[in-house]
């Protein structure tokens, strides 16, 4: 993609990471200043919105930015068929950089939500003597996601390169498929945020938490 800028820089790929902690460190002030007092005085409860409510929010953001990046994958594939790129892995597509920064942007205030939701939830809701154990079960959840994360892709290449096809992470990225597994990704999300509203339907807070 186009990653020259208007002073004639050219932003590193390596750095569009960079925009999801700065919108983490841009939206948690926002949430705690603005969306708290607001949600607090709409809801009458003292944080706002309940740890779980926060954690949904979390998810439901996050899946949105999975199909916005869909969305912008699939342009930048219309484009390179457009331009004849499809063979010409090497060359810029005429499509400027700054269309993945919102879908960036989004997944950083889904951490501000889900993230730091679930840490509050793994401490507040686990008892005084077993705190640490809740603060270990939240950061399993990297680790449980790594390894989840690694087999879906190695199961999606496998299953998508036979035959002398392009699997949907080929090396050429004009003849691969992101746009489907960000899909997958997608609905994957949305499965999940099924289920989640679901089961937390059923959830008693723990009377030694602040049941909010």
């Amino acid at each position: 993609m186009d990653r020259s800028t208007a002073t004639g820089f050219e932003i590193p790929a390596a750095s569009l990471q960079s925009f999801i902690s700065l919108s983490v460190v841009l939206f948690i002030p926002i949430y705690d200043r603005i969306f708290v007092p607001l949600a607090r005085a709409l809801t009458g409860e003292p944080a706002g919105i309940t740890l779980l409510q926060r954690i949904g929010s979390g998810m439901v953001i996050s899946t949105i930015s999975l199909v916005i990046a869909a969305v912008v994958e699939m342009r930048r594939l219309k484009i390179a068929e457009e331009y004849g790129l499809l063979e010409k892995p090497n060359v810029m597509v005429p499509m400027s950089v700054w269309w993945l920064v919102p879908q960036y942007a989004l997944y950083g205030l889904a951490d501000v939500f889900t993230m730091v939701g679930l840490q509050e939830f793994f401490y507040d809701q686990m008892p005084n003597e077993l705190r640490s154990v809740g603060l270990a079960l939240y950061l399993s959840i990297f680790g449980v996601g790594s390894f989840l994360s690694s087999f879906l892709i190695s199961a999606i290449e496998n299953l998508t390169s036979g035959d002398g096809r392009d699997s949907w992470f080929a090396n050429n990225l004009n003849r691969a498929h992101l746009d489907y597994f960000f899909l997958l990704l997608a609905a994957l999300s949305a499965v999940g945020l099924t289920l989640y509203v679901c089961c937390t339907k059923y959830y008693i807070y723990a009377r030694w938490g602040r049941t909010f």
